[in-house]
Parts: C-alpha cells; sequence; structure tokens
C-alpha cells in the first residue's frame, strides 16, 4: 500500500481555473472566495488534490502567468486570508492543495526586472536574459517565442535584448545565477510554510537556455504548410531542456523533503523528446511526477496510448508519469475525441474511464466531470493572447476557459450574478450543468463517481503495473496489478473479443455484454474486471 508521504503516487488531482469556477462577488470572474464554497463538490467526486492555476499578483497579461509578485494573492481573486481559508477547508474535506509555480518568467513588471532593465551594473542585472545584438543588429540567436515572432525584445536603457519565451511582457529568469535559484526557492518556502501540499511548476524543462547563446535547428518534421506557428518550424535544442535543468529540480526536491508529505509535478513542454524528458526529471530525487502534451492532443488510438505509456516506463522504471487529457491549454478531450464516438456521453465516459485506468497518476480538467466540449466564441469575445495572435487557427485557449455551468436556470447559469463575466456562459454548457447532472445516475457526473471510487478502493488500479494485452485494433486491453482487466472498444462499431482470461463480472463497464471469455462490446464500449478466482 501505498504511504502517507506518498500519497501522489496514483492521485486524482481537479485542476481549477480560478477565473472561471465560481464568483463570489459579482464582478465576473472567478475568485478564491467563490473555490471554497464550491469545494465540496470537488471532494464528491473521489479525487486526491486540487491544483489552483496561478492567482498570483499580476497585470494578467497572460491570465495569471505573468507574475509581478510570487507571495502575494492578486486582488483579482482576493487576499492571502482567503487562501488560507480555502486551504483550510480543503483539508477539511480530506484535499491537497497544489498551486502553480511560474517560476521560468516573470511579468515584466515584476520590480526585479524592472531593476535589471535599467543597467548592465545592477545588482539584478544578470537575473535575467540579456544578449547583445549581433552586427547587424538582430536579437543574439533565431529562437522563436511560442506566441509569435523572435524570443527577443530590444530594450533602449541597456542597448541589449532581453529573451522571453512566451509574451514580450514574460521575460525569462536566469537560471544560470545561483542568486535566481535561491530566490525561487525562498518563494516557494513561503507557501510551504503556509500549509501548501504541492506544486504544479508550469513549463518545467524551461528554466535554463544554452549559455552559449547557440541557434535552434530546423524542425526536420514534415511539417510543410501545416505549421501554424514559427516557433513550431525549430527542434529547440538550446532554448529549454538545456542539461543544467536536473540539478535544480533536485534542490526543489531538498526543498520539500524538509516538509512531511509534500508533491511536485511538472509540465514537460517539448514535440520531439517528451517522455525521455518526462523520465529524467522523475528519476532520482527530482520531480515526484512529469505529464507532458503526448496525450493533450487529438489522436485517440490504442497503438498511440500503448506506444506513449509504453515509450515512458521502459525509459523510467523508477519515474512516475501524471496522465491528462485536458487542461487550459487544449481543447478539452470529449470535443477532440468526439468524432472517434458518435455519442459525447460515451466517449466522455469511456475516456474518463480510460485514463483512470492508466498506470501513473491522472489530472483532471474542471469540466471533464460534466462532459464539457469547447465553447464557440467569435472573435470578439476572445482575451486570449495566443488565440488572438493565431485567430483562425488553431483555436485558441478561451474556447476551454469558459465559467463552469452550476445551475441551468440561474443567471449565467450560476456561475456569477454579473450582468456579464469575463467569458460567456453559452447554451451547450447550460445543458451540461452540474444541477442537470446530479441526481441522474447514468450522467457523466455521477460516472466520475464511480470510477474513481473504484480507482481510490483497489491499490493495483492506483498503483500497479500495466501490462498491455495483444488485441486487434480498435480494442485496446490490459492488465493492471495482478487482478484486473480492462478492455476498450476504441471505435464507432460493435465488436467482439476473446479475453485471455476468465472475468468476474465488470465492476464498471458501459454497452458490454459477457459471455464466458467473449466480450462484445458496442460503440465506445468497455469494460473493467477482476480475473476470476
Amino acid at each position: 500500500m501505498s504511504k502517507p508521504a506518498d500519497w501522489w503516487r496514483g492521485s486524482v488531482t481537479y485542476q481549477i481555473y480560478p477565473r472561471s469556477f465560481m464568483d463570489s462577488n459579482d464582478d465576473g470572474i472567478g475568485d478564491l472566495k467563490g473555490i471554497t464554497q464550491r469545494l465540496e463538490h470537488v471532494a464528491s467526486l473521489g479525487v486526491d488534490a486540487i491544483w489552483l492555476s496561478p492567482v498570483f499578483a499580476s497585470p494578467m497579461k497572460d491570465m495569471g502567468y505573468d507574475v509581478s509578485d510570487y507571495t502575494d494573492i492578486d486582488p483579482l481573486f482576493g487576499d492571502l486570508a482567503d487562501f488560507d481559508a480555502l486551504t483550510a477547508r480543503a483539508h477539511e474535506l480530506g484535499l491537497k492543495v497544489i498551486i502553480d509555480q511560474v517560476i521560468s518568467h516573470a511579468s515584466d513588471q515584476h520590480p526585479y526586472f524592472e531593476e535589471s532593465r535599467q543597467s548592465r551594473d545592477n545588482s539584478k542585472s544578470d537575473w535575467f536574459v540579456w544578449g547583445s545584438a549581433n552586427y547587424d543588429g538582430t536579437p543574439p540567436t533565431n529562437w522563436m517565442s511560442v506566441f509569435g515572432g523572435p524570443s527577443w525584445t530590444w530594450d533602449s536603457r541597456r542597448q541589449q535584448y532581453y529573451m522571453h519565451n512566451f509574451l514580450s511582457s514574460q521575460p525569462d529568469w536566469n537560471f544560470h545565477n545561483p542568486e535566481v535559484q535561491d530566490y525561487m526557492l525562498a518563494n516557494m518556502r513561503f507557501w510551504l510554510e503556509r500549509g501548501v501540499d504541492g506544486f504544479r511548476l508550469d513549463t518545467v524543462n524551461y528554466y535554463f537556455h544554452d549559455a552559449l547563446f547557440r541557434d535552434n535547428p530546423a524542425n526536420p518534421s514534415d511539417w510543410g504548410p501545416t505549421a501554424s506557428k514559427p516557433h513550431d518550424m525549430q527542434m529547440h535544442l538550446f532554448s529549454k531542456s538545456q542539461p543544467e535543468n536536473p540539478a535544480f529540480l533536485e534542490r526543489i526536491r531538498a526543498l520539500l523533503d524538509e516538509f512531511d508529505a509534500r508533491a511536485t509535478v511538472g509540465e514537460v513542454g517539448d514535440s520531439h523528446k517528451a517522455m525521455e524528458l518526462m523520465g529524467e526529471y522523475t528519476t532520482g530525487n527530482r520531480l515526484n511526477m512529469a505529464y507532458s502534451f503526448d496525450l493533450l492532443g487529438p489522436t485517440y488510438t490504442p497503438a498511440y496510448f500503448e506506444d506513449r505509456l509504453s515509450a515512458f516506463f521502459k525509459g523510467a522504471s523508477d519515474g512516475w508519469p501524471c496522465w491528462a487529457f485536458s487542461n487550459h491549454d487544449v481543447p478539452r478531450h470529449a470535443g477532440r475525441f468526439l468524432p472517434n464516438g458518435k455519442d459525447l456521453d460515451a466517449i466522455a465516459k469511456q475516456s474518463a474511464a480510460l485514463l483512470l485506468t492508466f498506470q501513473g497518476s491522472v489530472c483532471l480538467y474542471q469540466g471533464e466531470e460534466l462532459g464539457l466540449v469547447d465553447t464557440e466564441l467569435a472573435f470578439e469575445e476572445l482575451t486570449d493572447v495566443q488565440g488572438i495572435a493565431y485567430w483562425p487557427e488553431p483555436v485558441g485557449r478561451d474556447n476551454n476557459r469558459t465559467p463552469i455551468p452550476w445551475t441551468k436556470g440561474a443567471a449565467n447559469a450560476g456561475f456569477s450574478n454579473a450582468n456579464s463575466t469575463w467569458l460567456p456562459v453559452k447554451e451547450p454548457a447550460k445543458a451540461r450543468a452540474v444541477d442537470q447532472q446530479e441526481d441522474d445516475p447514468k450522467s457523466v457526473l455521477n460516472f466520475y463517481r464511480e470510477i474513481l471510487k473504484l480507482r481510490k478502493g483497489h491499490e493495483d488500479l492506483r498503483t500497479g503495473a500495466i501490462t498491455f494485452l495483444d488485441m486487434p485494433h480498435p480494442v485496446m486491453g490490459y492488465e493492471r496489478g495482478e487482478d484486473w482487466l480492462c478492455v476498450f472498444n476504441l471505435s464507432n462499431e460493435a465488436v467482439s473479443v476473446e479475453l485471455p482470461n476468465t472475468i468476474e463480472a465488470p465492476e464498471v463497464a458501459e454497452d458490454a455484454t459477457l459471455k464466458g471469455k467473449v466480450l462484445k462490446l458496442g460503440p465506445s464500449g468497455f469494460a473493467i474486471a477482476q480475473k476470476a478466482r
């Protein structure tokens, strides 16, 4: 059995996007008090922890992922007393609290950057990444920003460029400077002493850059005319994922080990070696868990899932992954996978059962438990810098960040009593409101409760090894631990498959009929069962 200090191993974390969860003061924007009011809903699901997207002081150029004060709450969300009350209530309900740490970059309004940009010889001059222009005035490297254009912006005061992997208002910290590392660890200590149970580390492989400022090579993938971002046309060999990174992760782990039962989960963004980095970063005394964007795309096939999971465990036998199908940066998975299933409820349930029986920990994004899909928004309704910059393709992030619908018939579906909300709540979302599903035993919401209860009640489904079975695609089958068999039909057509073992009546199933060792599965059908004793 997992020890209390290892609560994170096999855990399920529920991501809360504070702007869109619950508005307590009717300004149209969600806040900490609102989250506290709705924590019982989260606890009722049976998850282990919540992850709060950033609530720190920020000018909100990137919705809080541009921090100007790492140890204070932005007034938009409340104050430190509200945060403490939320943490206390979560703990009363048996929920751990994980908070975002956005330490690869800051806001350009952070006082240390304002000082750094004044000259090349002040006390913070080397706290951010600065580089001199080439002889022709071009930036030091060819590195490209995720949000468009070069990763460099000219500053006339220093007569140098500063680096930013994202917006020009998000300058990158210089982690080659030990003082920067110490500063970040001190900020983390502040929150650990305040009672948080761990950190989600944003862009964890972006901390270090190549000190020699070498250019990235071209992406060898056949992107052709399909690349929507210049950023995707490079292999990011030198702008991120540097060899110095693991040593700093060990410093983070050493800090958390000073406290009881704390945990880290890192976000690894890399198009070419994400599984390798996840393994490297969770091996030894580094991160407890890591996740990548590998399962956050449109691919929904047995071969793909087996390949990704196998790649991780093959390369990191003592590492630990955290899998997710959705988060605040990608289209909601029920909509992404819908072409694979004719029925939204069916694909929402099947994908939940799939994710929650993978070996590893799991992160759920708010609204998954309702089967929400992205909200269609007009250009004038957008607030997301990425969505605006790349309109109309790819779809931006506002579409998956719209407020949670609590009560179908209430103003703004119960999210807020304001005349308008920061993003609109539209009719398709209202139809899937919590109150519409609460008392329906067949709802997606109650299915999540059922599958989470099953997972929590059986250690093999939390931490047992996964063994993939040779089954004809589109059927996917695997064992968990010694006793469990999980079989999924990832197609629109009914299929029959002969099982390698006789099984008990399935504990959880949808559109599944068992006769002896032959299992018939309807479209998007599945069965999770114990082997017969």
